[in-house]
Formats: structure tokens, sequence, C-alpha cells
């Protein structure tokens, strides 16, 4: 398997970092996840006419990406930026599963997606699911030619600002099967959804979603009725390489503040970098990201195998990328001192996002007991 970055992807790394570089500081950032939907409706179509959301789809879907080294690159310099524009939400987990699942007809608003004129949201998770894919206790139930939804979603992100979620309800099977979900397409002004937004601890948002018999024509139905575990399960796994790549990112740019700190802070007439104690920790988290960023490549490789491969490589990646980052932000805010916790200093911010990574899709716990088992399985 070759690890090395196409001349295309060289150049959509370069123009990403160039883009933030110039547009993106920190406090543009701050205003953006601060206003009502948590981000720049002005930076996202700049992200658009760029093309970096195309570049998270198929050529077959009207993109020119989509492949798992796509996501890492996209998704590394987006952590170097802290950005918090959707591309997660609608393009990587709302855009994967319409393109697995939709018709013709359905497919086409990836299109509008694409030109950032368009958002989704995947209205996947439950207030009781933890982190357990396979939980569903929204119901959809036949009604006629069409259905009707009745249940609750919870920290669906970007869901408040979505122009459609993507629903998730159990047609058939107990609560925790797999077998029995099916994946409906519901705009978001639809009759009967209740939706409430709000921000969460690193800057990004989420929203609650309540399902108060809603009402479903026939073609809201993406895919076969009951068989859309699948492609719920394919859309986290890149959503996971898409969280490990950012978080590499993140772990670099703390680093390199760290780096400029311990360079030019000074106790008894030296920059405290020169001390043994401080050295030898820098040392190790130089050696940990490493790791993290191995594990990245690895899993973003190993995306379009089968599933056993492919789920052992994200739960790896994830794992050491929860771990490790608690490790950076740790170590960076504890060599800073207390500078690193004023709002000004951006070390504060990267360091959160880095830490709140780990408690999506899946902590390190969580991943740690799902490599266990995919790989007792496949002994």
């Amino acid at each position: 398997m070759d690890f090395n970055h196409t001349e295309d992807r060289t150049m959509l790394k370069d123009m990403v970092a160039r883009f933030i570089a110039d547009n993106y500081p920190l406090e543009e950032r701050n205003r953006a996840a601060e206003s009502t939907e948590g981000f720049s409706r002005d930076l996202w179509a700049q992200f658009a006419e760029l093309g970096l959301i195309g570049a998270l789809f198929s050529e077959e879907d009207g993109g020119f990406g989509g492949a798992g080294f796509d996501i890492n690159v996209l998704f590394e310099e987006l952590g170097r930026g802290l950005v918090v524009e959707p591309f997660l939400a609608s393009a990587v987990l709302g855009g994967s599963v319409l393109a697995q699942l939709g018709n013709e007809e359905q497919k086409a608003i990836i299109a509008d997606v694409i030109a950032g004129k368009t958002l989704l949201a995947l209205a996947h998770g439950e207030p009781n699911g933890r982190y357990d894919l396979a939980y569903v206790e929204t119901s959809a139930q036949q009604d006629g030619d069409g259905w009707v939804l009745n249940g609750s979603k919870a920290v669906v992100l970007n869901g408040d600002s979505a122009d459609y979620l993507i629903v998730t309800a159990r047609v058939s099977g107990g609560t925790w099967d797999e077998d029995g979900i099916s994946a409906f397409l519901v705009p978001g002004t639809t009759d009967g959804v209740e939706i409430r937004g709000y921000p969460t601890i690193d800057g990004q948002h989420a929203a609650e979603v309540v399902l108060n018999n809603v009402r479903l024509e026939a073609p809201a139905l993406l895919g076969e009725s009951g068989n859309a575990y699948p492609a719920i399960e394919t859309a986290t796994a890149r959503a996971n390489v898409a969280l490990v790549s950012e978080a590499v990112g993140l772990m670099e740019v703390c680093r390199d503040m760290t780096l400029e700190y311990l360079r030019t802070r000074k106790q008894f007439g030296v920059p405290i970098g020169k001390f043994q104690a401080l050295q030898h920790r820098m040392a190790t988290v130089l050696t940990e990201i490493e790791q993290a960023r191995s594990a990245a490549i690895n899993a973003a490789g190993r995306l379009d195998l089968e599933r056993s491969e492919r789920e052992k490589a994200i739960s790896s990646a994830k794992a050491l990328a929860g771990r490790i980052g608690r490790l950076v932000a740790e170590e960076a805010i504890q060599m800073h001192g207390g500078i690193a916790m004023t709002w000004e200093y951006g070390l504060g911010h990267f360091a959160k996002r880095l830490i709140m990574i780990d408690h999506q899709f899946g902590d390190v716990d969580f991943h740690t007991a799902r490599f266990v088992d995919f790989s007792r399985n496949a002994a």
C-alpha cells in the first residue's frame, strides 16, 4: 500500500493551508463559533468555491476525491486551522449516507451540498445509545404508502442549521439489532420535527432533535427498508478517519506553540526549554504525535477494505488519537502554565477540541474493546 500523497493531494494540502493562514485567524474562528449557527456562511461558500467540499465526494457523486487519503489530507489542515464549518456533519456524515443509499433523484441534492448551498446532518445517535451504532429506539411505522416517525436524536452535529436531516429509525427488530434500521431524508422544516441547537464546549455546534408523529411520503426512504446499518457504519468510519486526522493537525499546533514558548520563556536567566525535565517531556510528546500520525494514515489507507480490516484500523487509530490527544493537550497546558488557560491565547481552544474529539463516535475505552472484538472474530 502506497502511503505517499499524490500530486493532486499535495496541491490540495498546500491550498488549504494557505487559505486558512490568510483568511482564518483565531479571532475570526471564535466569532464564527459564537454566532447563532456556530459557523460562517460566507467562509463556507468560499470553502465550497475552492472545491474543498467536493474533495470529500467521489467523481461518480459529482466530487473529485472521496477516498480515505482525501479525508486525511483535508482534515489535518482543518485541524490546524481549528475550522468550525460543517465539513464533518454535511459532507462526511450526511453526504456519505446519502451517496450510499440514495437513488438518482435523492442524490441530486449532493450537487448543492458540494456547492455549499445545501447542508445535511445525520440524526442517528440517541440519548441512551452512547456510542453503539446499532442502538435505535426511534420508530418508523408504515402509514399507507408513507411513514410515521417518532423518537429522539441526541448531539446531532450542526442539526440546527441543516436543510435536510438524514434520520435513522427502526422498522423491525430489537433496540440493539443491526438489522431493521432504515434511513429517511427529512427536510428540517417538516411538521413534527423539533430542533434545539446549542454550542458545544469545543466551539462546535449540535442539536437535540425530537420527532413527534412526523409524516413522510414514500420517496423519503433512503435505500431498502431495514438495511441502513452498513451505510451508517461506513459513514461513521469515514468520520473517524476525519477526526483522527483533525487530531493530528491539532496536536501539531499544540506542539509548535509549546516549543516556541519553551524557547522564549525564561527562568533564572535561561529559556525554560533548556531544563532537562521539560526536554524529556517534550520528546515524549513528539514521539507520540508521530505514532498518532501513522495510525491516522493507516486508517485512511484501509477505509475501503472489508469490514473487519477497516474497523480494526479505525478503532486502533481512534483509541490512539484519544489517548495521545489527551497527553498532548495536558502536557502543552502544563508546560505553558497559566497563560494557556486564557481565552485570548490560542492553545486552550486547540486543547479543548483535541480532548473532545475523543468523545465523538467512540472514546478510548469503546474503541479498544471494539478492536478486541473484531480481532477475536477474525481469529
